[in-house]
C-alpha cells in the first residue's frame, strides 16, 4: 500500500514578526496586538494542517523554538527528493539559527526511516531549500530560483546531488525573494506564476518550456495575496484566501481550491507552501503518487 503524501510543519508557538528581512514583513502590525496575532497564527497553522490531512496527506510537526520565529517556514529548511536531504544555508543572520534545529529534525526523521541521507551544502554557498528549488513532477526537473536569497552556484550542487535537471530562474525583485512566492507548478502541467518577479531571460525560459495554454499569469493582487505560494495535491490546491479572479481560473481548469486564512503568516512574507515541506517526493513516482502531486 502506498504511503500518503508526507509534509513537515512547525508548531507556531514561537512565531512572531519581530524583524524585517523582506518587504512584506510588518513587525509594527504584530506589535499592535501580539496576543491576538499569536492566537490567529495558531488557528491558521491548525487550519492549514487540517486542510492537508483532508486532502489525503500526513503531517509531521517539529517543535517551536523561541527566538526563531521563521522556523514556521520549513520549505526553506532543505531540498528533499528520493529520501535525500540537501540542507539549507540561510543568507540572513536572523534565520541562521534555524539550521541546527532543522538538522536535528532531519536526523530524527532519518532514524525513523522517513528520509535516508542528509547532505551539507558547501560553506561558500547560500541556498534556502525547497523555496528556491521547486520540483516539477510532470516535467521531471527542478525550477531553481536565485539572485535574492540563494546563490546561483548552489543550482549545480542541486543538480549533482539529485541527478536531475535544474532550470535556473533569476528573481528580479526583493518582494519575491524566494521562487515559491511567485511560481507554482500544478499537477495538470500548468504553471501559476507572477511574471514581474522574473528577469527577462528567466521569463523567456519559462515561456519556452511551458506552452501558452499551460501558463497561468497571476495578477499583482493575486501575488500580493500570496496565492501563488500554494500546495498542490492532485486536483486540490491549498492556498491563502484568493481573489475571485484566481478562484475562477483554477475552477475552470478543474482544480478544487481550498482557501485558508493565513494572514498572520503573510505579515511575515509567507503562506501555504512556505509553511510546509514535502518529504516524500520521488524522481520516478508510481502512478498513485503522481496522482497526488
Amino acid at each position: 500500500m502506498d504511503r500518503p503524501p508526507l509534509f513537515l510543519m512547525t508548531d507556531p508557538a514561537g512565531f512572531e514578526v519581530c524583524y524585517q528581512i523582506n518587504p512584506w514583513m510588518q513587525p509594527q502590525a504584530w506589535r499592535a496586538d501580539p496576543a491576538a496575532c499569536r492566537a490567529q497564527a495558531q488557528a491558521a497553522s491548525a487550519a492549514l494542517r487540517q486542510a492537508l490531512i483532508e486532502a489525503g496527506a500526513e503531517v509531521e510537526t517539529i517543535g517551536a523554538v523561541r527566538g526563531l520565529p521563521d522556523l514556521v517556514f520549513p520549505a526553506n529548511a532543505a531540498v528533499v527528493l528520493d529520501g535525500r536531504v540537501l540542507l539549507a544555508r540561510f543568507r540572513c543572520p536572523e534565520r541562521q539559527g534555524e539550521e541546527a534545529v532543522f538538522r536535528s529534525a532531519f536526523a530524527k526523521l532519518r532514524r525513523r526511516g522517513l528520509v535516508s541521507e542528509i547532505i551539507d551544502l558547501p560553506e561558500t554557498l547560500f541556498h534556502e531549500g525547497a523555496g528556491d528549488a521547486i520540483w516539477d513532477a510532470g516535467r521531471g526537473l527542478f525550477w531553481g530560483g536565485y539572485g535574492q536569497r540563494s546563490s546561483h552556484g548552489a543550482l549545480a550542487v542541486i543538480r549533482r546531488t539529485f541527478g536531475q535537471e535544474v532550470v535556473p530562474l533569476e528573481l528580479a525583485r526583493p518582494s519575491f525573494y524566494h521562487l515559491d512566492t511567485c511560481f507554482c507548478p500544478l499537477a495538470g502541467g500548468e504553471v501559476l506564476y507572477y511574471p514581474p518577479a522574473f528577469t527577462p531571460r528567466s521569463l523567456a525560459e519559462i515561456r519556452q518550456r511551458v506552452p501558452l495554454d499551460l501558463r497561468i499569469e497571476a495578477t499583482a493582487e493575486e501575488a500580493a495575496a500570496f496565492c501563488v505560494n500554494a500546495v498542490n495535491l492532485g486536483s486540490t490546491v491549498i492556498m491563502a484566501r484568493a481573489p475571485a479572479s484566481l478562484s475562477e481560473t483554477l475552477r475552470v481548469r478543474g482544480y478544487r481550491l481550498v482557501e485558508v486564512d493565513l494572514d498572520p503568516f503573510i505579515l511575515s512574507g509567507g503562506a501555504a507552501y512556505c509553511m510546509t515541506l514535502r518529504l516524500d517526493r520521488a524522481s520516478r513516482p508510481t502512478p498513485s503518487i503522481l496522482a497526488a502531486e
